[in-house]
């Protein structure tokens, strides 16, 4: 008979994406998981398959929370311009503030790119991203806020590619300033 598992495994992914985020996954040995979460490497596996699944599952922890706030925060500007701003700008702040984590996705594209599973979720979560902002970039077109000349999805894709590089650019402790001007410019794309 199989004992009950003594451990929240949403706690668990938590614990473990905040590793994966900081220290990437080649440089997170399983003995500093277990080490972390409090279990032996059998509950690992148990719970989770292996080092790859846990991983897996922290990584659609992180883009799901991503895309949901993307979404959020979209739809919390009172137009188009503003509410990218916004998300933008923070963006910017964020990897200001923690230069060494950065984008938990950028992370894992460069970090694991011929990794299926990896590339797989980074293409889920801009396909994702791609949705929340082209239906958003629609319903300002339609509102007067954009040209009807405008392609919501082909700005989305622009605007997913840019906030992408931007992370790069700020993991790279590019000046502040330098930043906001870069938003600042791919804005007037919906000029």
């Amino acid at each position: 008979m199989a004992r009950p598992r003594e451990f929240d495994t949403d706690v668990a992914v938590e614990q473990a994406m905040s590793l994966f985020w900081r220290h990437g996954y080649h440089a997170t040995p399983v003995p500093r998981l277990t080490e972390l979460l409090g279990i032996g490497s059998g509950s690992l596996y148990a719970a989770f398959g292996s080092k790859d699944g846990l991983y897996a599952q922290a990584l659609k922890r992180y883009c799901d929370g991503l895309v949901a706030a993307l979404d959020r925060d979209i739809r919390a500007g009172s137009d188009i311009r503003t509410a990218l701003r916004g998300i933008l700008i923070a963006m910017v702040t964020t990897d200001a503030v923690d230069r060494e984590r950065g984008c938990l996705l950028v992370n894992a594209t460069t970090e694991r790119a011929a990794h299926d599973g990896t590339a797989e979720q980074a293409r889920a979560t801009m396909t994702a991203m791609e949705s929340v902002l082209s239906a958003a970039l629609h319903h300002a077109r339609v509102r007067g806020e954009l040209s009807s000349e405008h392609s919501p999805v082909e700005l989305a894709r622009f605007l997913i590619t840019f906030i992408q590089g931007l992370r790069v650019m700020g993991q790279a402790r590019v000046d502040r300033t330098f930043l906001e001007s870069a938003v600042t410019g791919a804005l007037k794309a919906l000029d």
